[in-house]
């Protein structure tokens, strides 16, 4: 059976994450004290506070360090993925199981991704609203619809029946609005420190352009869903340019999951912490038809039932 490895997204962080792995898990602990990052990620990850980890600036560093731990600790242990995917910051995660770039050039870039973001939304006051209930076309045409001049789009198609608005409140607010003309009832404004996945992420964009000019990317050696395609990376495409774009692009995941249904793969691990990508997977693979396994890896104990050890 193909397993496809699903990488969390910014958001899913929380105070304890990794700790039960750094104290059982001799070669977990030996990687973790190896990496470097302009911060103390361990004792943020391990003591918080929580308010400290989710500062985008810190959020990044510390997903992907948990991210690179369990994915090289499953390698030891014989799982390996056939192919990935991951949520905005995930997509990283995705590229380093591939074999895209080393672990350590996976944290140094993601580290300095969540420096650019955070600087690029300092002066942004915008929100962001998850739509709960109706159609993708049915929330692009109510933000064509709306007449004002502030900006708004939609930042996040995650799966079916669940698409995200992002931009400047006014224009947030008179979309739902709009919405609710045309029978949604249920919006749940998301506490981001930031207008990701938008225009005003074009200076870090820039800074990620500068800063991939001097990284060799591998070429993949699995597919890969790419967020801003919403299909599987192929050979002709530049990596860096897609993850420029994808940092001030819509995340188009709920394609990306199809993508990967539509090609066969039903047997889906999720390596948090969270359950997000899970989540999502299980309602687009239901709006399909199609029946999946899922694992989510957040504890030691999740680890041990994966690799098939008693917890």
């Amino acid at each position: 059976m193909k397993k496809v490895f699903l990488y969390a997204g910014q958001g899913s962080q929380k105070v304890g994450m990794g700790k039960d792995f750094y104290e059982t898990y001799d070669s977990f602990r030996s990687f973790w004290d190896e990496l470097s990052l302009p911060f103390d990620f361990k004792k943020l990850m391990m003591e918080g506070p929580l308010t400290e980890l989710s500062r985008t600036e810190y959020t990044q560093g510390c997903m992907a360090a948990f991210a690179a731990g369990i994915t090289k600790l499953l390698a030891e242990h014989g799982v390996t993925p056939e192919a990935a995917c991951g949520l905005s910051l995930g997509e990283y995660g995705a590229l380093y199981a591939a074999g895209v770039f080393s672990a350590e050039e996976y944290l140094r870039i993601v580290a300095i991704r969540g420096r650019v973001m955070a600087e690029a939304a300092k002066d942004c006051h915008c929100i962001m609203s998850a739509v709960i209930g109706t159609k993708a076309e049915v929330v692009e045409k109510a933000c064509e619809q709306y007449p004002g001049d502030a900006f708004v789009t939609v930042a996040n198609y995650n799966c079916p029946g669940q698409y995200v608005l992002c931009g400047d409140e006014e224009a947030v607010v008179a979309v739902e609005e709009i919405l609710k003309g045309e029978g949604v009832r249920r919006f749940v404004h998301l506490n981001v420190s930031g207008p990701f996945h938008t225009k005003y992420m074009k200076p870090a964009g820039e800074c990620l352009e500068k800063l991939f000019a001097g990284i060799t990317f591998e070429k993949p050696k699995l597919p890969v869903a790419m967020n801003v395609t919403g299909s599987f990376y192929e050979g002709g495409e530049s990596i860096p340019e897609l993850l420029v774009r994808q940092v001030k692009s819509s995340v188009r995941l709920e394609e990306d999951l199809r993508t990967l249904l539509a090609s066969g793969y039903t047997d889906f691990l999720e390596i948090g912490p969270g359950k997000a990508v899970s989540g999502f997977l299980k309602k687009t693979a239901k709006d399909m038809g199609i029946e999946v396994t899922v694992d989510v890896i957040e504890t030691v104990g999740d680890f041990k039932r994966v690799i098939g050890e008693e917890a």
